[in-house]
């Protein structure tokens, strides 16, 4: 069983993003099955080059220093929220959202993917409430996004 998270959040650096890249990686495989490994690899640079440079990242880190998970934020929507498999269920997903709601108010914002019924009940177990669809994702493919607001 999952241990409780009993590290900290801190501001990404520039270091960081090799093991945000991996724990995305890792993350995206274990939770969206509805992609398959070519979308993944096309995204692999998306997520490099844009998505992650794009935002103010918060690292989840146990108190060895390692990297649980990551929370990216742009005013007061979390563009992404991603926790290594390893450390599923242990707490590193909501210090995160409690971090990024210390930063940006009470008022959340976030979209989750309608194929990830397991984000979207930890998303409805913090306060979330859904808003609204989109019948298409960011890139415009037809992996339909939830839009969800807490506060």
């Amino acid at each position: 069983m999952a241990t409780e998270f009993d590290g900290r959040v801190r501001d990404g650096r520039g270091d960081d993003l090799p093991v945000l890249l991996s724990i995305w990686e890792r993350s995206v495989r274990a939770t969206h099955d509805f992609l398959t490994g070519a979308d993944i690899r096309d995204l692999v640079p998306v997520v490099r080059d844009q998505a992650l440079p794009a935002v103010r990242l918060l690292i989840a880190a146990d108190a060895d220093g390692r990297i649980a998970g990551f929370l990216g934020l742009d005013g007061n929507r979390v563009e992404m929220l991603f926790v290594d498999p390893d450390h599923f269920g242990c707490g590193v997903g909501r210090a995160l959202i409690e971090a990024a709601a210390a930063l940006a108010g009470p008022r959340l914002d976030l979209d989750v993917n309608e194929q990830n019924p397991g984000a979207r009940g930890f998303y409805a177990a913090l306060g979330f409430i859904e808003t609204g669809r989109s019948p298409l994702d960011g890139q415009g493919r037809a992996f339909p996004l939830i839009h969800l607001r807490r506060g």
